[in-house]
């Protein structure tokens, strides 16, 4: 779990706190209730968590690893303090990151016993209306595609013998992110005009993506909206605050 998170944030920080996940929501640190929605999904074994913890968060992990400032670094240091703990051959690691509280156990549970098993990564994606659905007016970053509107997930699962073979490319990849040029080089220019212009398909990106990362890649559509709808602002922590504290 990634629990990290900038010291200088001002968003933490105006709520009196290191890092975000540890911004409280509905009377507990935002990462305590991903936590227990881990726990109670009964699927997840163990729990690496990757940041600062607090005295509620710890009984809910079995490793604290401290954050070595990158996204991906952060990964790569979760998953070996995994492997110190003991994989069993074919087990799969869920990563998630520690900013979306509204995410409920049954949804960990469904996304873990949906993804299909043959996949070396495996990310969700939600549809748009999905998320508007659930939660409207939500502000979210979305990709058009062949196949709808989406927003990726902010949980994968991943083959952690496979991690030293795509995390190379994939920093490759972020680092060229906002490098037109580059990126195209990276995955080809015909992708990208279609992705840029919506006429990219799903199984065509899972293509893309599978031999670019060197591991077999597949993109789960998930109905879950809370898998996509992490707290970066205000408004979205009043969200969370208004979901966690509405009766079940």
């Amino acid at each position: 779990m990634l629990g990290g998170g900038d010291p200088g944030d001002p968003f933490a920080a105006a709520h009196g706190v290191n890092v975000k996940p540890l911004i409280p929501v509905a009377g507990a640190p935002m990462a305590l209730h991903v936590l227990r929605a881990l726990r109670g999904s009964d699927r997840v074994g163990r729990v690496a968590y990757v940041g600062p913890t607090t005295p509620d968060l710890d009984p809910l992990i079995n490793i604290r690893v401290t954050d070595h400032g990158t996204l991906l670094s952060n990964l790569e240091a979760g998953v070996e303090a995994l492997r110190d703990l003991g994989l069993a051959p074919g087990e799969r690691v869920l990563v998630v990151t520690a900013d979306v509280p509204m995410l409920r156990p049954e949804e960990v549970r469904d996304v873990l016993d949906s993804a299909p098993a043959d996949a070396g990564l495996v990310y969700p994606v939600v549809r748009r209306e999905v998320c508007e659905a659930a939660y409207p007016g939500v502000k979210r970053t979305y990709a058009r595609l062949k196949d709808g509107t989406f927003t990726g997930g902010n949980l994968f699962l991943l083959d952690p013998a496979l991690i030293g073979q795509f995390l190379p490319r994939l920093r490759e990849v972020l680092a060229a992110r906002k490098a037109p040029l580059k990126l195209a080089g990276l995955i080809g220019w015909d992708v990208l005009l279609r992705l840029l212009t919506g006429r990219l398909s799903i199984r065509r990106l899972e293509e893309k993506v599978s031999g670019l990362l060197g591991v077999k890649a597949r993109a789960l559509i998930t109905p879950h909206a809370a898998v996509g709808t992490d707290v970066d602002k205000d408004a979205d922590l009043t969200l969370a605050e208004t979901h966690l504290r509405a009766p079940t």
